[in-house]
């Protein structure tokens, strides 16, 4: 009886609920920020500088169906030469500078920085050691930080929204809506 009652039964999931008000209201003025400035999706580049992957934990989860942070058009890319921003996670680590300025290098202007999480912003508890220089800020330009021990993926999604209202302000320059930038092109 036990059984067919769990089957026929009420079940726990039933009173989920699937959308967060909070997170769609900010991701749709995000969406309207990203169409006002670019004229098309807002393409990531993540970097790992030595996290502990907390949050990158967190940037995976905004692409699980739960949060589709797609549809606000936000995307992850693979290439630093097709990205718009750069977020960077950890603290940079000494083996890790040549691979954060290398990507930094590699994008198109105006080479927009996020540093997402405590360590990507200030060092965190690694920030005094010997195999660590310290924020992000201390080998590239950060235009926004995100802290948080991790950021919970609704604050990753107001940081970029800081950063495209910086971008309408005119506090960083920002393409020309609806041109598509390319990387310079090598003699």
């Amino acid at each position: 009886m036990n059984v067919i009652s769990r089957i026929i039964g009420r079940k726990a999931t039933e009173d989920f609920a699937f959308t967060d008000a909070e997170f769609e209201k900010v991701g749709l003025a995000l969406k309207k920020e990203i169409d006002g400035a670019f004229g098309r999706s807002l393409a990531i580049r993540e970097v790992d500088s030595g996290s502990d992957n907390a949050a990158e934990i967190e940037l995976v989860n905004l692409n699980t169906p739960h949060y589709d942070i797609e549809r606000f058009g936000v995307s992850f890319v693979a290439s630093p030469r097709h990205a718009d921003a750069m977020i960077v996670t950890g603290a940079v680590t000494q083996n890790m500078k040549i691979a954060v300025e290398k990507t930094y290098e590699a994008m198109p202007a105006p080479k927009l920085v996020i540093a997402v999480g405590d360590d990507a912003c200030t060092g965190g508890i690694y920030g005094n050691s010997y195999a660590v220089l310290g924020g992000a800020d201390k080998v590239v330009p950060v235009d926004v930080k995100i802290p948080g021990n991790p950021p919970a993926p609704a604050e990753i999604l107001r940081g970029l929204l800081a950063l495209m209202k910086k971008i309408r302000t005119g506090k960083i320059t920002a393409p020309s809506a609806g041109v598509h930038r390319m990387p310079p092109s090598k003699p």
